[in-house]
């Protein structure tokens, strides 16, 4: 489990294919590894990572197809800037918002703009992940908790304030960059919980249907 506050910056330092999936090799800049154990798990661009091997200021993880067809690792390059977090722990101060590190799909930036000393960015979210989204909630966006300011169907605005831009991966985005989303998990709760004993028939999804069914419309 994660907080969405990134603690350091680090970069692609090899992808080698494996035995039909991929293993990363990273280094990760200021990011503290003194604690770091194998099998810990490191938030690496939104991403959670197992730690497989690791020596002083860098750590190797192995990623599945799972984890390739969901994420924008598919069309990882070396020299690429990620955004690192270690889980937290009990004692850590809760400064984002409740992230697991399972991203729900691949977004894309489309517009950058600066708003005074912030920074304005216009995200396209894939069509299915429009019902989790609302205004002033949160969103993961390549591992960063941040605030959707503004929400217009699929797209959404974030405001960024110049310390996420120097000490994120965001200050490198430009229109048509591709990233790593995941949805408050709460609202990914409350849908299921919403079908009640139908959520152990297959196919059983909320529409209007469903709502109207149910007494939640008209």
């Amino acid at each position: 489990m994660f907080t969405g506050i990134i603690e350091a910056t680090g970069k692609i330092e090899a992808i080698r294919p494996t035995g039909g999936d991929v293993r990363l090799t990273l280094s990760t800049g200021k990011l503290d590894m003194s604690d770091v154990a194998l099998g810990d798990s490191i938030a690496t661009n939104g991403v959670c990572l197992t730690v497989v091997e690791f020596t002083g200021q860098r750590f190797v993880a192995d990623l599945s197809t799972e984890t390739l067809s969901r994420s924008t690792f598919a069309n990882a390059r070396v020299g690429q800037v990620v955004n690192l977090e270690k889980a937290m722990l009990a004692s850590t101060r809760f400064g984002g918002h409740i992230v697991s590190g399972h991203v729900d799909g691949i977004g894309e930036v489309l517009s950058v703009s600066e708003n005074a000393r912030a920074w304005e960015v216009w995200i396209k979210a894939p069509d299915g992940l429009a019902r989790y989204m609302a205004e002033k909630g949160s969103i993961t966006v390549d591992g960063v908790s941040l605030t959707l300011n503004r929400v217009d169907g699929a797209r959404f605005m974030l405001t960024l304030v110049p310390h996420t831009m120097q000490e994120t991966n965001i200050g490198t985005y430009q229109p048509g960059t591709q990233v790593n989303l995941e949805v408050d998990v709460i609202a990914r709760y409350l849908e299921r919980l919403m079908l009640g004993d139908n959520a152990a028939h297959s196919g059983q999804s909320i529409d209007m249907a469903f709502l109207t069914k149910h007494g939640y419309a008209k």
